[in-house]
């Protein structure tokens, strides 16, 4: 049967080789839908995509470095770097 998954028919009027294609038809997608749960659910997935997520925000698709992301953070990093050597001299 080619129904979407939200339509229903009345099950009286299907002979039961419809119903066990229907119910194969919805065991197979519901088999995908809990294999791509467990695949965005396992850890070394979600490490991947943040990852990626990470590198696509500091390099661009053809290689080049995404200055205008990278510089900030550098800044910002030189800032904390500094500022830690200055408390600990003025500490010391």
């Amino acid at each position: 049967m080619t129904e979407g998954p939200n339509e229903r028919h009345d099950v009286s009027q299907a002979s039961p080789d419809q119903l066990v294609d229907e119910i194969e038809d919805i065991r197979v997608r519901l088999a995908g839908t809990i294999d791509e749960l467990i695949d965005r659910s396992n850890p070394k997935n979600i490490v991947k995509r943040q990852l990626a997520q990470v590198k696509a925000h500091f390099v661009a698709p053809d290689g080049s470095v995404r200055v205008e992301n990278v510089v900030p953070v550098v800044a910002i990093t030189a800032a904390v770097v500094g500022g830690i050597i200055v408390v600990r001299r003025l500490l010391d």
